[in-house]
């Protein structure tokens, strides 16, 4: 059995090693391996009616209403009918039935359209197009470009050079930068030979299935050899082949077992705050309907023995009944008759509110993206409310809170910066999508997609000023990045990393075109001329280094080191003689953090070339090397790249999602805390953590947890917490609290002065969720405003969220748009999938799905906290209405000897839920809201009452129980009393049983209508509708059932002949409703008035405001862009991964030969202003005829004492 219980591997016992034949059928099944289908359904056909019913009878209510039908079976005890209860149960029953079936039958249809994809495979030595869910462990299948990779796949061979392919993992982690997967050699040289390929007969043996998908260890043992396996061999079920014409792939591991699905989680039943507190309040509501009964019963008994004697002679006792019996017979007809304390038409009317504010949801046109045409969409209707009391986000990073879209900004050079747009008084330009941006057409190789808005930056370049033109061919020629060109002119970069394909792409445009590379060469276009630089070392990035460093000859043959990497780094190895332009450039630097830009620093160094020959001979020594090979190329890295010339910085901006600082200031107000859970690097999360305005300056402290040891993950995180609140003790602090029988530790917020954020890394996450210092990690992780989560798994992902559910009382909410978010968004109380490219597993596996991040404010400040408040305001009146009903039947009983004689007439009884008071409740569930979605937003506070159950718990529904109790009282006894000794206008006597039904009727009627109208603070003609619709309809079906016409047709169904007619006239009766009515709802409005004066609430508050200005919007809320001012820079080189540089200079051509370079639109005739003729708009533009950037000006560095003029561009 796997994480989360899915199937896989053997049955029998739990697999410890993975051994598996290629070409080898009858070998592979032996082991009982999982096939590739996969299923991701609750239900089959055999077990949905049975496991659907268990489910909906975990509802206490379900069974409390199935036992009340066999009751009401029994003649002796039944004075209803059995198709009161068995009616309405089957209707709810079926109508949630029909909801999880259609529910479920979408998994089913997306489970066939997965496993009915088609792929080849190679079946006795013949290519197959074959169904997915056909494919076995052990097969080889051909994949070709833009396909899904089938299932987890060892790589044998590709159609690319080094049998390299290019995957994109945005179904796994949502990013849509291209990885490099290679084949080993022994593999690869089979090449697309089916003959080779059907001979290859390797065995694998690996690790069994399990949910890493950062890591992967096994051998291939093939034609008497070993070959050790890593993660970079392996193709995951989920990635998407890109640029690759084919490849080929034994399967290691199919459907279930496959890393992507072992990562789903298993599909759960999820139910709402509000159905766990029903359930108790059920139980609570049992008990007093069985005191209730009890007493009753008493009561008959006691009758029975008095007075009961006494009436024998005209009114005997059934055969066998004696005073003995009768309490017994007694009390069960009693809980027939007051079982409307909890009636079935509660959960019909509860259903109907979610799927209608699911309806909201789905057609609110704010909430949907016009770009990708995707709507906001409920999947699930059963936990709307639930959005409102949101109390923990957890979120993914990488295309949820951003675009995983870098795009160039800014840049340094030579101690000026370029990227604002500056105003004839010097005063910037906030840049937005309207602003003219510069006009690339000089260029026909620029990318049409790339914007830039500071045209003084294109006027440098086309003045050929030497420090901007050294600055562009660095970022040309030190990367990895591979250039595509599959036409002429029309270039494709295939980056390691979304922030090098920003930079090589800026460089592109301003003239400096990265065209093709070679192990041995560089080829770009500077200005139209086509150059060719020899390659001659790649010192690459990798975590320790932070930088990443090249050395090229020119066609000149002169030497030169190219450098970027982070500044602090670069800074420690640059030449004494750049301190000016250090100062300077380190100025912009902060001006870029504080913008929550990725900076790197960028210098030069020109080499001897008899020095270089001899550290190269050094270089190839350390390289060969069997010991220290590492160590040893570290220090020759080091020696080089000292004394080198700065030449600027770069600014990237790694866009986050439109809207994103807002929504998370928004919740911020609303008290929800958010939590980022991210497999990004340490460095990156801190960066949109800035962006985001999720960290912020002004915090206290933010706290780094990266040891990597037990100890020190509890060291850190206690000095954490003693910082946050000195003086705290360090014995665990829990509130006990009992739910139906568990006692779950429940750990309270603790209050800290400030504001803290909180960083942990994915190793010392491993050590804090242990059990012995989970308790720790969260207590710690609770007290801060911001918690980040670096390189964490999927399942520890799950694992967070299951902490922070198991031990707070609050609510929680997952986000997330991969793969690896489908377990947290399972684990969650709420889950949120964002729909777009990076494909639909998260969106599958969620609740509730929309496009963007930004909606996420709009589904719980409004949706959801509308959905929660008229679910309370519901529940709040129908207990008040039901109980004010069923508390007239006990009165009653006082005085018609205990009998179980309903006060009511019985149509009424089974019309008062269904039609009288239905539509009004329903309408008020629907359709209240206590202030607009304008207002909702201008007071995020709002939302704060929800968090605390502050609408409905069980204190309300105490206070409920006592109104409805003070309101049965004036209902049964002011009409008694009216009706006692009285007589109608032509001295008839009219203090009769049916006249006495009646009043009580009208005036029940009328007093929860007018409760309701008290209760809504939102009128719309659809509720004036309902309301004045059904105090007609009551009135109109009255008379219609008590005329002479109705008793005539069924005289043993109709008994109240003419009591409308006669009763409704008398002017005593009105007065009596009249009275009833001011007695049941003066204490309400007099409650209301103190509260409002004494203890107004936050909505009392917000409504009063709303009054007074008259109803009109709210200003719009001002979206300035904010701008930090700190010394914290956010260097990409620390976010870089590990390169492939190696790759690169493995002295095999990458590609094909690219299409023949062309000079485009330039004239390569020299340095001349002329040369390439800038038609552009932006040639020579200035648009005030000054300085755009008037910034402190520096003395010549030593850059331009080293300038190159003689080079020949």
């Amino acid at each position: 059995m796997s994480f989360f219980g899915l199937e896989c591997g053997r049955q029998g016992h739990r697999e410890e090693e993975r051994r598996l034949k290629a070409n080898d059928r009858d070998y592979n099944l032996s082991f009982k391996y999982a096939t590739n289908a996969i299923k991701t359904s609750k239900y089959n056909l055999l077990t949905f009616l049975p496991l659907n019913l268990f489910e909906q009878f975990q509802r206490i209510a379900n069974a409390y209403f199935l036992i009340l039908l066999v009751l009401q079976v029994i003649p002796a005890i039944s004075s209803l009918s059995w198709f009161t209860t068995v009616v309405p149960l089957v209707l709810v029953l079926s109508v949630t039935a029909a909801k999880d079936a259609i529910d479920d039958l979408h998994r089913h249809r997306s489970d066939r359209k997965v496993n009915n994809r088609k792929v080849q495979v190679l079946i006795n030595g013949e290519l197959r197009s074959e169904k997915w869910m056909d494919i076995q462990v052990g097969d080889i299948i051909k994949l070709e470009n833009n396909q899904f990779v089938t299932a987890d796949l060892l790589l044998l061979s590709s159609s690319e050079p080094l049998n390299l392919v290019y995957i994109e993992t945005a179904e796994l982690d949502g990013e849509t930068n291209l990885k490099v997967k290679q084949a080993l050699p022994i593999t690869g040289d089979m090449a697309d030979s089916v003959t080779d390929l059907a001979a290859f007969n390797g065995e694998v043996r690996c690790e069994p299935p399990n949910n890493r998908l950062d890591r992967f260890t096994g051998t291939l043992s093939y034609a008497g050899q070993r070959y050790s396996l890593d993660n970079e061999k392996i193709l995951l079920r989920g990635c998407t082949l890109r640029n690759t014409e084919w490849c080929f792939g034994l399967v290691i591991f199919g459907g279930q077992e496959t890393k992507l699905m072992q990562n789903c989680g298993k599909t759960t039943f999820k139910r709402t705050s509000i159905d766990r507190l029903m359930n108790e309040l059920v139980l609570c509501i049992f008990g007093f309907l069985a005191t209730m009964c009890s007493i009753l019963a008493i009561g008959n008994y006691i009758w029975e023995v008095q007075e009961g004697s006494k009436f024998t002679v005209f009114l005997p006792r059934e055969e066998g009944v004696n005073a003995a019996l009768s309490p017994f017979l007694t009390f069960w007809s009693y809980v027939i008759i007051l079982n409307t304390v909890v009636p079935i038409s509660l959960y019909v009317s509860v259903e109907i509110i979610r799927l209608g504010n699911s309806f909201f949801i789905e057609w609110d046109s704010k909430m949907y993206h016009a770009g990708s045409d995707t709507p906001a969409e409920a999947r699930t209707t059963t936990l709307n409310e639930e959005l409102g009391q949101i109390k923990y986000i957890f979120s993914d990073k990488t295309g949820t809170l951003t675009q995983n879209i870098m795009t160039f900004n800014k840049c340094s050079i030579n101690g000026k910066c370029y990227g604002d747009v500056i105003d004839y008084t010097g005063q910037r330009f906030e840049i937005t999508e309207e602003m003219e941006s510069v006009d690339f057409s000089f260029n026909p190789l620029a990318d049409p997609k790339f914007r830039f808005h500071d045209h003084s930056l294109v006027e440098q370049v086309k003045l050929e000023n030497a420090e901007v033109h050294t600055f562009f061919r660095l970022l040309a020629l030190c990367h990895t990045v591979m250039a595509e060109e599959k036409s002429e002119g029309e270039l494709h970069y295939q980056a390691q990393s979304p922030d090098e394909g920003a930079l090589v792409t800026a460089a592109r445009n301003f003239g400096f075109v990265f065209r093709s590379r070679t192990p041995e060469s560089v080829a770009i276009e500077e200005m139209g001329v086509h150059r060719v630089y020899e390659l001659l070392a790649i010192l690459d990035f990798n975590n320790v280094r932070k930088r990443m460093s090249v050395i090229v000859r020119s066609p000149e043959g002169k030497l030169s080191l190219y450098c970027k990497g982070a500044d602090t780094i670069i800074y420690e190895r640059l030449h004494q003689s750049c301190g000016k332009l250090m100062d300077v450039t380190i100025e912009h630097l902060n001006e870029y953090a504080g913008e929550g830009l990725r900076t790197l620093a960028l210098a030069y160094k020109d080499l001897d070339e008899a020095y270089f020959t001899e550290w190269k001979q050094r270089h190839h020594e350390a390289s060969t090397a069997l010991d220290d090979r590492e160590e040893r190329l570290n220090e020759l890295y080091e020696e080089i790249e000292k004394e080198l010339m700065l030449l600027g910085a770069t600014a990237i901006e790694d866009k986050l999602q439109d809207g994103v600082p807002h929504t998370i200031e928004q919740l911020a107000k609303a008290d929800i805390k958010i939590w980022v859970l991210t497999g990004d690097k340490q460095e990156t999360a801190e960066n949109i953590g800035y962006s985001c305005n999720m960290l912020r300056e002004e915090m206290n402290e933010i706290f780094i947890v990266a040891a990597h040891s037990p100890e020190g993950v509890r060291e850190e995180l206690r000095k954490a917490r003693t910082t946050m609140k000195p003086g705290d003790e360090e014995e665990d602090k829990f509130v006990s609290k009992t739910i139906l029988g568990n006692i779950p530790k429940i750990i309270p917020d603790e209050a800290v002065s400030g504001e803290y954020g909180l960083v942990i890394n994915g190793h010392s996450l491993a050590y804090a969720l242990e059990p012995s210092m989970e308790l720790e990690f969260l207590r710690t992780a609770c007290m801060c405003k911001t918690v980040i989560c670096c390189r964490v798994t999927p399942l520890q992902k799950a694992q967070v969220v299951e902490l922070v559910k198991r031990y707070k009382r609050a609510v929680t909410l997952a986000i997330g748009d991969g793969a690896n978010d489908v377990s947290m968004i399972k684990a969650a109380h709420i889950g949120v999938g964002i729909s777009g490219q990076e494909g639909m597993q998260a969106v599958l596996a969620s609740d509730f799905s929309f496009a963007q991040f930004r909606f996420l404010q709009r589904l719980l400040l409004v949706h959801g906290r509308w959905s929660y408040l008229r679910m309370c305001n519901f529940l709040r009146y129908f207990f008040y209405k039901n109980f004010s009903f069923t508390f007239v039947h006990f009165w009653y009983a006082f005085f018609c000897g205990f009998s179980a004689q309903t006060v009511y007439d019985e149509w009424f009884i089974t019309l008062f839920n269904l039609v009288y008071t239905a539509l009004p409740v329903l309408g008020m569930s629907l359709f209240d809201q206590d202030v607009s979605d304008s207002w909702s937003f201008e007071y995020p506070q709002l939302y704060v009452p929800g968090q605390r159950n502050l609408y409905f718990s069980k204190t309300a529904f105490m206070k409920c129980a006592v109104h409805s109790g003070y309101c049965s009282l004036v209902l049964f006894f002011v009409p008694y009393g009216a009706l006692y000794d009285t007589v109608r206008n032509d001295g008839k006597d009219m203090a009769d049983y049916q006249s006495f039904t009646l009043l009580v009727q009208t005036c029940l009627v009328i007093a929860v209508c007018i409760q309701l109208g008290l209760d809504m603070s939102y009128w719309t003609i659809v509720n004036h509708i309902f309301v004045w619709g059904s105090l007609a309809m009551y009135f109109v079906i009255t008379f219609a059932m008590y005329s002479n016409g109705m008793y005539r047709i069924f005289p043993a169904s109709f008994p109240f002949i003419g009591s409308a007619r006669s009763s409704l006239g008398q002017p005593c009766v009105w007065l009596t409703i009249l009275l009833t009515s001011i007695l049941c709802a003066l204490p309400v409005l007099t409650h209301h008035f103190l509260l409002i004066q004494l203890q107004p609430t936050i909505n009392d508050k917000v409504r009063l405001k709303v009054l007074q200005a008259k109803a009109a919007p709210p200003p719009p809320p001002k979206r300035t862009r904010m701008r930090r001012t700190s010394s914290r820079r956010s260097g990409y080189a620390f976010s870089h991964a590990q390169g492939y540089g190696d790759l690169v200079t493995s002295r095999r051509y990458l590609h094909r030969p690219p299409v023949k370079p062309r000079s485009g639109g330039f004239t390569p005739t020299g340095r001349s202003l002329a040369a390439f003729n800038p038609a552009g708009r932006s040639a020579g533009y200035s648009p005030t005829g000054r300085n755009q950037n008037p910034k402190q000006e520096v003395q010549p560095t030593s850059l331009q004492m080293y300038r190159t003029r003689d080079m020949d561009f």
